[in-house]
């Protein structure tokens, strides 16, 4: 990514409504705006107080109880959505994305997309039947160690990749409770994360398999991806909330590369081991030696902020400029979203042990 511009330095801003007024959006949604060629004109929330609060505390105008009152009289470019559940396990920004495109604007929503495939595939023709587009937030893809992850093993230099690792802690329900969108929320709300970053480094899964264990609802899946390489994920559920939570690894043509707790990349490249017996240290040749990126976490750049870490301005920013461009996204994209729904979906109806294509 290169430098930032600021809100108000951009000459030309996107007309934005907001829909949704939690604690994440106040958290890292609503304050990444500052960094993106929006200009915020309305936010709306089932409760109105809370509406009116971040409406002044975030710069827009008016306030609105009604997601369709606000489309009809604020008419906006782009809506940014980030909402809940409905109390049947469904997700309501999937219905909200719907209304806003027939209103004929541009959809930001926060994952996950929907509670099903079948909901996607309805949200893509619409998507496609208004001439809108539709982005979610899978931020994981715009982590900076990701991005520059997936330059590295597509470079000539890394060789084919072969092989995959991820590490993430999260809990499979039992096989009885797959079936209930309420139970398996947590899952549903989580697996973008972990499935993201496979799909951005890897590419489509063509089959998987899992073992499960009853205890903390931990899984070992492993994956085939149509690229041929293979990969597993390991859902680490029942770790110490102390904990880092996740470790990413791929591995290439004698070169390897790991992402550290999403904020620590080293590069292996391509080396020989030394002569085994006769090697008198363990330091390489510099052309050879691992390469190390982290944050010095000292001053006050915004590359020390989470909100650029953890990939909220740049997912924003990707969405912006898709819309100024008229370019559709490249990544959080509707065929992203699919891909990990079916996924998911394959987690509800496979046993344990069983492959299952995708």
């Amino acid at each position: 990514m290169t430098d930032i511009t600021y809100n108000f330095e951009y000459e030309r801003r996107l007309k934005a409504c907001f829909i949704g007024a939690g604690g994440h959006s106040y958290r890292n949604i609503y304050p990444s705006l500052r960094y993106a060629p929006v200009d915020l004109a309305a936010v709306c929330d089932v409760d109105g107080g809370r509406a009116a609060q971040y409406a002044q505390l975030f710069g827009a105008g008016r306030s609105y109880t009604d997601h369709r009152e606000m489309l009809a009289a604020e008419k906006p470019e782009v809506v940014f959505i980030v909402t809940a559940y409905h109390p049947d396990g469904r997700v309501q920004a999937t219905g909200l994305a719907q209304d806003v495109l027939a209103a004929g604007a541009h959809v930001w929503m926060e994952k996950p997309t929907a509670a099903s495939l079948a909901e996607v595939r309805d949200l893509a023709a619409a998507s496609e039947r208004h001439g809108r587009f539709v982005m979610t937030g899978l931020k994981k893809m715009f982590f900076p160690t990701i991005e520059k992850l997936k330059s590295i093993i597509d470079s000539p230099e890394f060789g084919r990749v072969s092989s995959i690792a991820v590490r993430y802690p999260q809990a499979l329900p039992p096989p009885e409770r797959r079936g209930d969108l309420v139970a398996m929320q947590s899952f549903l709300d989580h697996i973008y994360h972990p499935a993201a970053i496979l799909l951005h480094l890897m590419g489509p899964v063509d089959r998987m398999s899992y073992e499960w264990e009853p205890e903390n609802g931990a899984a070992v899946v492993s994956l085939r991806f149509k690229s041929g390489a293979i990969g597993s994920l390991h859902f680490a559920a029942g770790q110490s909330g102390t904990s880092p939570l996740e470790r990413v690894e791929v591995i290439g043509n004698r070169a390897n590369a790991v992402v550290e707790n999403g904020i620590k990349l080293t590069y292996y490249r391509r080396a020989a081991l030394p002569a085994y017996g006769r090697a008198a240290s363990f330091i390489q040749g510099d052309h050879e030696a691992p390469i190390v990126w982290e944050p010095e976490c000292s001053l006050g750049q915004l590359y020390n902020n989470n909100l650029f870490y953890l990939g909220y301005v740049p997912e924003i920013l990707h969405f912006c400029d898709s819309v100024l461009s008229g370019t559709p996204p490249a990544k959080g994209t509707l065929q992203d979203a699919a891909r990990i729904m079916a996924l998911f979906e394959a987690f509800q109806r496979t046993p344990a042990g069983v492959t299952v294509s995708l």
